[in-house]
């Protein structure tokens, strides 16, 4: 890896249908890990060729026609850890995958939806997120560092979105979701994105409906959440808006986060190994103690803070 580390998060919506675009992004911006949601791909539709021809090792969790998870690593072979939120065998539906890429564990999650409320699917977004909570605290205490990225379908706060107002029924801003969220951050858990431009307000999605682009009616429900280890290594983060104006784009721009670089020497591919093994050890200890139970022309193509120091 480069001397500062960047990692990303982008929803694709649709791995093959936006190759040329995500492969266009990957060589203009040379992420170091992209973490990509929505492939909409089965396991073996998956561009796993066009990608490595990029510079890219993969592993990534399929699923036909929606959801749909992936790491990407420069240069780089992701170590998986696990795929599936742990918590309920019968979820078959791809969101979840780990890794160890360059020492540092990178969860990538599609988190549901869960519209329209109330009803099923969103029962299904706040059982996922409990479950989450508790993988969650299993890795902020496992002493390894870590990001957690990916699309959480969350609007943590009214601050994050041009106007709540015609939002309020929907499931991204309801208090519920919106108080898991924040049981994520009581756990410890930084939003790297919010804590690098502080008040200033910035978005991830515009809709594709209504000229939501145009007119920069965003909300912001990608983030990258930094435990205690990872976080003093912080250093800026930015959204990448330029994608999101492109012909037949996402409805998603890239987020991402620059780390510096560890102190110690680069990790190995035993010291990966090391990760992983003390994953494992983290998941049984807790299966232990839980038991069974279960763009705008007018606007910037990137949006880039530095991190205070």
């Amino acid at each position: 890896m480069a001397s500062r580390v960047k990692i990303a998060t982008f929803n694709i919506n649709g791995v093959n249908t936006r190759l040329p675009a995500l492969l266009e992004w990957l060589r203009r911006e040379q992420p170091d890990v992209a973490c990509l949601q929505e492939l909409k791909a089965p396991e073996d539709a998956f561009p796993a060729d066009a990608i490595a021809e990029a510079g890219y090792g993969a592993i990534w969790h399929g699923q036909k026609s929606w959801n749909g998870v992936a790491i990407l690593a420069r240069d780089a072979e992701p170590v998986e850890i696990g795929r599936g939120l742990p918590g309920d065998p019968d979820d078959l539906q791809s969101r979840y995958i780990e890794a160890a890429v360059g020492g540092i564990v990178v969860v990538c999650l599609y988190l549901p939806n869960g519209n329209p409320q109330p009803g099923p699917k969103f029962d299904y977004k706040l059982a996922w997120m409990d479950r989450l909570h508790q993988r969650a605290q299993q890795w902020f205490d496992s002493g390894q560092p870590v990001v957690m990225a990916g699309d959480y379908n969350v609007v943590p706060t009214d601050e994050d979105i041009y106007n709540p107002k015609s939002w309020r029924k929907d499931a991204l801003l309801q208090p519920e979701s919106r108080e898991r969220y924040q049981r994520l951050l009581d756990q410890g858990w930084t939003d790297a994105v919010r804590h690098v431009f502080g008040e200033e307000r910035v978005y991830t999605f515009w809709d594709y409906f209504r000229q939501h682009w145009e007119r920069d009616a965003g909300l912001r429900i990608d983030h990258l959440l930094l435990n205690a280890e990872l976080l003093p290594r912080l250093r800026s983060a930015g959204v990448d808006r330029w994608v999101r104006g492109q012909a037949k784009p996402s409805d998603h721009a890239p987020t991402w986060i620059e780390l510096a670089p560890p102190k110690a020497t680069r990790p190995t591919a035993k010291s990966a190994k090391s990760t992983k093994q003390t994953a494992k050890k983290t998941t049984k200890k807790a299966a232990k103690k839980t038991g069974a139970k279960k763009a705008a022309t007018k606007t910037p193509a990137k949006r880039t803070r530095r991190a205070a120091q």
